[in-house]
């Protein structure tokens, strides 16, 4: 399969437009909102999807990737090059159905060679619908990314290679893109349920909280699995609402403790009407912790601002500095959306620095028990630096009682 290269793509990103000839046996193609045209070979269900093209760093946990609600809306480039050597099972999933719209690999699906393996990596795919491409150099594509920032595209497949590229062209630059988007309605619950289940283990897999301490609720904007039972396994009761959940909806389950979830799309947008409902928990004095989406929306809540990135993080290898302490964790992130430092207002401290380029990665409220994080303390995938801030959520919880 011939991959991509300069004459590709140029430097300025720029490609050779919606008239490219399509290699023998190209199977895949990814067209950029420019006319930018990439072919590959295709890879999961037939069809095409269209979507914001991002690249995650990660090295492992590529299902928990693809299965995590935060990418609704997105393309998902690896950029590592080996993607399948673990093939799929049933445990690893963050959610039910994956939201990503797709997903863009340097080398054909890696056959997997793994004792907890299920299904293939393209199988599993193919049942959820999901199409890609490979073949591609996924450097370049990166570069791409980096210097010009997330484009919207299509990607596609179709076994018999024929594709109507300006169709395509014209799907791609129409899309309006992620910002003012509101994608929590798309990936949260349907409805409230209570969460016991807790973190896998080697020898029994996932167990079970009999005896929770609190009672902690759980605001679903597109949570992770992994995190709620990462708040499960620290002792609590979970009871997990809906992303459209009033203040009066989540204050009369009484808890403990308020958690705010990841998710996908523009805070300012799912902002519309969650903060309200989290500037009435505030009022109420009840605990509160936020992660990714959650944290965004706190910070509107508080009365700052976010703004959309160029390229955004998006990996399991991101250096964070906790200023109250001085140390430096690697942190899992996936985001687009960042809080504008200078808006936040006087009583709201910044308490986690990003290294890559120095932007809010924590907050908090000076003399309450509320605080939030950009990242993804659960690690799932991703290593296990941050999951002291399940713990000081409980002490603060545990602090008010």
């Amino acid at each position: 399969m011939p991959n991509l290269d300069a004459t590709a793509l140029s430097p300025t990103g720029e490609g050779p437009g919606i008239d490219a000839t399509r290699p023998p046996g190209a199977t895949g193609v990814l067209v950029l909102a420019d006319g930018t045209v990439l072919w590959g070979k295709g890879i999961g269900a037939a069809g095409s999807q269209v979507g914001e093209v991002v690249f995650n760093t990660a090295m492992t946990g590529y299902q928990e990737t693809l299965t995590d609600p935060s990418y609704a809306g997105q393309i998902i480039t690896f950029t590592f090059p080996h993607i399948g050597n673990v093939g799929t099972n049933p445990e690893d999933l963050e959610t039910l159905t994956p939201a990503a719209r797709g997903l863009i690999l340097r080398a054909d699906i890696t056959q997997p060679a793994n004792w907890r393996s299920a299904k293939p990596l393209n199988d599993w795919l193919v049942s959820h619908g999901i199409s890609g491409l490979c073949g591609i150099d996924t450097r370049a594509l990166t570069r791409r990314i980096r210097s010009k920032g997330a484009p919207s595209g299509v990607v596609a497949h179709a076994p018999d290679g024929k594709f109507d590229l300006p169709a395509l062209a014209k799907i791609a630059a129409e899309w309006p893109g992620l910002k003012g988007m509101d994608l929590a309605r798309e990936v949260t619950c349907a409805q409230s349920h209570v969460w016991t289940e807790t973190e896998w283990d080697l020898r029994s897999g996932y167990g079970q909280q009999t005896e929770p301490k609190y009672h902690v609720v759980a605001v679903d904007f597109g949570a992770k699995r992994n995190i709620l039972r990462c708040l499960a396994a620290s002792g609590c009761k979970v009871t997990v609402l809906p992303a459209e959940s009033t203040a009066e909806d989540v204050l009369r389950h009484q808890p403990d403790g308020v958690f705010l979830s990841n998710g996908p799309g523009d805070p300012t947008a799912t902002g519309r009407y969650a903060v309200p409902m989290i500037q009435g928990v505030l009022n109420s004095g009840t605990p509160l912790f936020g992660i990714c989406l959650g944290h965004q929306m706190l910070a509107l809540a508080l009365g700052a601002k976010t703004f959309k990135m160029d390229t955004g993080h998006r990996g399991a290898n991101h250096p964070v500095k906790d200023l109250a302490t001085g140390k430096v964790e690697i942190t899992s992130q996936n985001h687009g959306f960042v809080v504008d430092e200078a808006s936040l207002p006087a009583g709201t401290v910044v308490t986690h620095r990003s290294l890559f380029d120095g932007s809010v990665e924590g907050i908090a409220v000076e003399g309450k028990p509320i605080f939030s994080v950009q990242y993804h303390p659960e690690a799932s995938p991703g290593p296990q630096d941050a999951h002291y801030l399940f713990d000081r959520f409980i002490e603060k919880i545990a602090a008010s009682k």
